[in-house]
C-alpha cells in the first residue's frame, strides 16, 4: 500500500468522518419515519409535500436532497424497507421442513405479528397499493409478485406439488399471497388491542390457507388432463 492510499485510508476512517456518516443516516432515518408519521389517519403519500417531511423531520428543505431526488424516491425506500425485512422473515417461517397444517399455521402467526409490529409500513403499503404515484403502485406490485414467484419455488419442493407446472404453481402461490394481502388490510382495520378480533382473523386465515391447499391436491395438473374428444 503506498504512502497516499494509506493517508486517504487513515482519513476515511477518521472520528470525524464516522460522525458525519452517523448523522447523515439519522436525518435519513428521520425524514423516512416523518413521511411514515404523516401519512397516518386519512392522509395518503400523494398528498403530502416535501417541506412537510422535511419539516415534520427538523430539517430544512434542501436537507432533503442531500438523501432523496424527490418524494417518489423516499416512496420507494419506504417499499423497499417494508418488503425488503417481510421477504426474508417469510423465508426463514417457510424453511423449516413441518407439515403442511403446521406450517401454514407458523407462517401465518409470523406474518400477521409482524404486520402488527410495523402497523405504519404497512398502512402506507395498503394506502399506496391504490394510490396517486405510479411508480410507487408498480414498486409495490412488483414485490408482491417476487413474493408470487419465490413462494411458487418453495412450493415447487413438496413431493404432492412437484408434479404441476410452473405456470400453475404460480396460480396457486398467488391465491395465497392475495388471501395474505387480504388478511393484512383487515388486521389493519381492526381496533387496536382488540386480541379477541386479531386471534379470529387469524384462525380463519389459516383455515383459508389450508382451504387453498386442499383444493390444490385436488387440481389435475396441464400435464396429466386428458385431451377433450
Amino acid at each position: 500500500m503506498t504512502r497516499v492510499s494509506r493517508s486517504l485510508r487513515r482519513e476515511d476512517e477518521s472520528p470525524e468522518t464516522g460522525r458525519r456518516d452517523a448523522r447523515k443516516q439519522r436525518t435519513r432515518r428521520a425524514l423516512l419515519d416523518a413521511a411514515l408519521d404523516l401519512i397516518q389517519g386519512e392522509q395518503s403519500f400523494n398528498s403530502i409535500s416535501l417541506r412537510e417531511v422535511a419539516r415534520n423531520a427538523g430539517v430544512v428543505p434542501t436537507a432533503f436532497y442531500r438523501h432523496f431526488r424527490d418524494m417518489d424516491e423516499l416512496g420507494l425506500t419506504l417499499v423497499d424497507e417494508a418488503l425488503r425485512a417481510l421477504r426474508q422473515m417469510m423465508r426463514e417461517a417457510r424453511a423449516a421442513a413441518l407439515p403442511t397444517s403446521h406450517l401454514v399455521q407458523q407462517s401465518v402467526q409470523t406474518y400477521l405479528r409482524y404486520v402488527q409490529e410495523n402497523e405504519r409500513y404497512f398502512q402506507f403499503l395498503a394506502k399506496e397499493r391504490f394510490g396517486g404515484s405510479r411508480t410507487i403502485r408498480l414498486s409495490i406490485r412488483q414485490g408482491i409478485q417476487l413474493f408470487i414467484s419465490e413462494l411458487s419455488t418453495d412450493l415447487a419442493r413438496f413431493p404432492f406439488l412437484a408434479r404441476f407446472s410452473t405456470e400453475e404453481l404460480q396460480m396457486f402461490s398467488g391465491m395465497i399471497v392475495n388471501q395474505v394481502v387480504n388478511s393484512t388490510e383487515l388486521l389493519l382495520d381492526l381496533p387496536y388491542g382488540d386480541d379477541v378480533q386479531v386471534e379470529a382473523l387469524r384462525k380463519t386465515t389459516e383455515q383459508q390457507m389450508m382451504l387453498i391447499f386442499l383444493g390444490t391436491g385436488q387440481w389435475i395438473p396441464k400435464s396429466e388432463r386428458k385431451p377433450k374428444p
